[in-house]
């Protein structure tokens, strides 16, 4: 699936991933709602394990895939990855799977190359440019297991793309 989003204008775009939760949480709401009041679109990059997730995003538009760990109807809601074109630059959404060794490398063969990929599956922060490819994960929301602190990022896309990772916990 194809998207184009030509604004010729700065794009910010909260990003997160690997919400983990059935249903609504009032932290995660709040954290939403601080941190991405002033953002023009939302990524979900997965694992949202139910839709009412997304509903806490009622006054944003959102821009979602399915994670490993969905539930079926999310799966039928949801595709495996997106790809998008902001400000002229071509994005690719995607969860990821398997180990988080050599992700970015799968996640790249699974896409093609493009300027900037957001994923998650790892829980874990990335924020880097491999190989003239940004990759951008914002970690987990709300489950630390994988990483040091949950976290969401915001990516901002104007003439170039940059990314910035917001610790949460």
């Amino acid at each position: 699936m194809k998207n184009t989003m030509n604004t010729g204008v700065h794009v910010k775009i909260g990003v997160l991933s690997d919400t983990h939760i059935s249903g609504y949480d009032e932290k995660l709401k709040n954290t939403m709602d601080q941190h991405f009041s002033d953002v023009d679109l939302v990524f979900h990059a997965g694992d949202l394990i139910d839709l009412e997730v997304l509903q806490m995003l009622e006054e944003k538009k959102v821009m979602a895939v399915c994670g490993n760990m969905d539930k079926p109807q999310v799966r039928q809601e949801l595709p495996e990855k997106l790809i998008l074109e902001l400000n002229g630059f071509k994005i690719g959404l995607i969860h990821g799977w398997g180990s988080p060794e050599g992700i970015e490398k799968k996640i790249l063969n699974k896409l093609g190359r493009l300027d900037c990929i957001v994923f998650g599956h790892t829980h874990f922060p990335v924020n880097t440019t491999i190989d003239g490819v940004f990759f951008f994960n914002p970690g987990s929301a709300v489950d630390k297991r994988f990483a040091p602190f949950c976290s969401i990022g915001i990516l901002e896309i104007g003439c170039n793309i940059k990314g910035r990772i917001i610790r949460i916990s």
